[in-house]
Order: C-alpha cells, then structure tokens, then sequence
C-alpha cells in the first residue's frame, strides 16, 4: 500500500509518497514558483545557429530555451527525411512556434524545448502528430499487449500517436476512449490560445505536484491520501472521482500540535535521506557526492561484520546499499550520470547479483534509469533521465 502525505503552508506545499512506511518519493513547490516541465509556450526564435543545429528560443522565462533539429523535425523517424536538413533551412530568426518543455532549465543552462508534444492522461500519453501506439513495457502479457494496442490503433486518427500507460493494463476501451478525448480538448485549447496571443506567451501548465501524483500513481481502490488542507483536499477529491470510483475519499490531518509529516515520520526520513552520508541498517553506510558532470557514490562496511568470510560480507552489504540507492536516487531525484564505487568483490556472480539487485529495485521508478554495467576499475555506471534540478531539503 503507498501513502501520499501533503503538507501544505502559506509558503511551500511539500508530497512525501511513502511504500509501507517508507519514503520513496518527495516533491516541494512554491506557490509563486511550479516548475515548467511539460508546460506549452509559443516562443519567438531568436538565435539560430547551424554549427551546433540547434536554436535559441524566447519563451517568456529568465534565459532562453534550447531546440535542437531533432525536436523540430517529425517525430516519427519513418516521417523524417533521409538526409537531416541543417537546423538554418526549417528555422528562422523571429519566426513564431509552439513548444513545449522538455527539461527544466538547471544551473547555468536554460530550458529544453521541443515541438514534439505530448498530455499526458491517467490511461495514455497523448501525441498529437506523432503517428503512431506504443504500448508500456512494464505491461508484460503479451496478449493484454496486443488487445491495448489494437485499441489504440482503433481510437486514435490519422497523425495521432498514443502511449498505453501501465496503470491501463485490463481497462475498457470506454475509460481509455475518454481519457482521449479530454487531451484532445487540452491540445485544442492549446491551439485556440496559440493563435490568439503573440509569443512569447504561455499556453498551458502541467497540473501542480499533488494533482500530477494522482493521475500517474495513486490507485483509489488501494491507496491512501492524507493532506492537511481542507481546500486542498477538496479539490484532490474532485481529480479522484474523475479517475477512479465515487467513493475514492481523502484524509484530512488535523493534528494542532505537531505537523503531518511530524506525524507520520517523515521529517527524521528526510534528514536522514538527504545528507550526504546515509547508514544502511546492517550498518554499513554509503558517502553521496555531486558534481557538475556527475554524482558519485560510495559504499563501505562501516559498523557490519555478519558474513562467515570476507566476501559474504562485503557481497551482503553491496546488495542491501543498492537496495538504498535505488531508492534514494528516487527520493533525491538524482539524474545524470551517477557512479557507484561498491566494495571490491572477488567472484562474477557476486557482481551480477548486485547489478540485478540494483536494477530490479529501480524498475519501481517513473523515471527512466538505465544500469550501463561494471567498469574495468570495479565501478558500476547507470545514468537516469534528468529533467528537473536535483531536489534539496528545504
């Protein structure tokens, strides 16, 4: 069972998504603040530059947004052409286009944009021009695989693209039918608005943090919702009856001397999680750092001696910190390229076991990672997909 605690004040509303107890995810957002991914602009072009067949976009923010000719072109490869045309022949300086944000813009650089969109539903990710179904992996019978996109296939028109989300697996072509046609009014909407309005101008925000939790995660019929807002628990209430049951209810915390995530122990969690050395509870511990290229990681033996010899222990403290740094990278929002120094082990199949530990813990994360394998020195590589700023405590 997951629960997702919110807490929220005058000045910051905080989402912890605990697994049994665990923290597993957690998100903070300023009121005056969102975030702009996912989030639609009509942008001028200010720079084109061939030698990098990129451009510089206006998109309203504090620095331009970034596009390259790939996220210009079609977004199926079958409907490129054969030869790349240089980024100079499809853009031009001051011309007007729509975006959309494909990574927050971090440290230095400004945002990613791109012109191949998507909306995400509960059911489908909604492409408007991308021409093609494609189904989760993470739904592995192949014959509710082909039933889905025979589905989608059938619902979808011409240029249309459809992505079958895991949480579709065995639902009815009436909820999915639906949900296609409320992003198709989104995308409308979008279309309305960019013909009204000269760039640079914003044409539509993905949902806030505790609205977008609940149409990629939670599962009414299984999970709990606390929050501490009565305004904004109702409007949760609403976005449940929309995707699930009538009677998806949510908590309201009205603890007056301690607040929710006091109460439900997530504060301890979050101290313990962010700081930069973590204890695993066998003892050992792992040391985070970043850098500008990349994070590392390191793990040590600290405090346990339980293997009958050398490389039982080690081996046993290997697996239970790629346990944690899967969930930590999550937790953290890690992404990039991360390294992580295990301690040395002696036997092949003590490292496999370790790697496969390590990927089949972060097969439980939305966010895309891929474990790259062992290195000539020992060292593990696995990168994740960056699209925000790494989370800090706040």
């Amino acid at each position: 069972m997951k629960q997702m605690i919110v807490q929220c004040q005058q000045q910051m509303t905080q989402m912890a998504l605990l697994e049994e107890g665990r923290l597993v995810e957690y998100a903070a957002e300023l009121p005056r603040k969102r975030g702009i991914l996912g989030s639609f602009f009509k942008a001028r072009v200010v720079n084109v530059l061939p030698g990098m067949q990129a451009a510089f976009v206006d998109i309203g923010q504090r620095k331009n947004a970034f596009l390259y000719v790939d996220d210009v072109l079609h977004a199926h490869l079958d409907k490129q052409p054969e030869v790349k045309p240089s980024i100079s022949e499809v853009l031009k300086v001051g011309q007007e286009i729509v975006v959309q944000v494909l990574k927050e813009a971090v440290g230095s650089k400004g945002a990613r944009v791109t012109t191949h969109f998507s909306l995400p539903g509960r059911w489908i990710v909604y492409m408007p021009r991308a021409d093609y179904v494609a189904v989760s992996k993470k739904i592995e019978r192949e014959g509710e695989r082909t039933r889905l996109k025979a589905m989608g296939e059938q619902l979808r028109t011409s240029e249309e693209g459809l992505i079958i989300r895991t949480v579709s697996e065995d639902m009815s072509i009436e909820a999915i039918e639906n949900d296609l046609n409320q992003l198709r009014k989104q995308w409308a909407a979008i279309q309305r608005k960019a013909g009204e309005h000269s760039a640079p101008c914003e044409l539509h925000r993905d949902l806030s943090i505790v609205q977008r939790l609940i149409r990629d995660v939670f599962t009414p019929e299984q999970d709990e919702l606390v929050i501490d807002s009565e305004e904004q628990a109702k409007d949760a209430e609403i976005m449940l009856q929309q995707i699930g049951p009538a009677k998806a209810h949510v908590s309201i915390f009205r603890g007056a001397e301690e607040t929710i995530f006091k109460a439900y122990g997530i504060h301890e969690q979050l101290e313990r999680d962010f700081a930069r050395k973590v204890w695993l509870q066998g003892g050992g511990y792992i040391v985070i750092d970043h850098t500008e290229a990349l994070t590392v990681i390191d793990v040590n033996t600290g405090k346990f001696t339980g293997g009958s010899n050398l490389e039982e222990t080690v081996t046993q403290t290997n697996i239970e910190a790629a346990e944690e740094i899967a969930r930590l990278v999550r937790v953290r929002d890690i992404g990039g390229i991360i390294i992580i120094d295990f301690i040395d082990m002696e036997q092949e199949e003590n490292r496999r076991e370790v790697s496969s530990v390590l990927e089949a813990r972060l097969k439980k994360d939305r966010t895309k990672s891929y474990v790259v394998g062992w290195t000539r020195l020992g060292l593990l590589e696995m990168t994740r997909k960056k699209v925000r700023e790494e989370k800090t405590l706040v």
